[in-house]
């Protein structure tokens, strides 16, 4: 099991193999289809992504004395038509998801970001690694808004490396 933590860089991330195991401590940013679509219409990027990794997520609301719902990854391919051109204009490092991505998604993450994926179906088990939880950008699109998480231990899979191997099963 590797432990990472936030903030990272290329570099941090260059070790990384697909298929391996990792521990994610630090800040992420949940971001989904919408909140791609909107920051892609912005002529500045209106949050300094650079080095950051995006949960494709949505939180369901907190229950009390918690700072989230269940927040399980959204189903990745979702997001492939909008991969290429946020990874440039954000210069995000990271993505965590779920399942298979497009040739064109892997391909535009090869050499800039590595695909992580994280278990579909346990969103509240997934909750207890979430200690923060706040809208950043976007709040009036609710749960499609962009969120701050700060994370402990969260519980990833290499899914794809900066080198492009992808892990067996995808």
């Amino acid at each position: 099991m590797i432990k990472l933590k936030t903030p990272l860089t290329i570099k941090d991330l260059a070790a990384l193999k697909a298929g391996r195991e990792v521990l994610l401590t630090g800040e992420i940013f949940a971001m989904r289809d919408r909140a791609h679509q909107e920051f892609l219409k912005e002529k500045t990027p209106p949050l300094n992504l650079k080095n950051q990794i995006i949960y494709y997520m949505g939180p369901s609301p907190a229950r009390p004395g918690r700072p989230v719902g269940a927040c399980g990854p959204t189903t990745s391919a979702r997001m492939d038509k909008y991969t290429p051109q946020i990874l440039t204009k954000t210069g995000i490092i990271g993505i965590i998801g779920k399942g298979a991505r497009a040739a064109r998604a892997y391909e535009s993450m090869r050499g800039k970001a590595v695909y992580f994926i994280t278990y579909g179906g346990l969103g509240a088990l997934l909750a207890k690694s979430v200690r923060e939880c706040k809208p950043v950008l976007y709040p009036r699109f609710g749960a499609e808004a962009v969120f701050k998480l700060r994370v402990k231990d969260m519980p990833l899979i290499v899914a794809a490396d900066l080198k492009g191997n992808i892990t067996g099963g995808l």
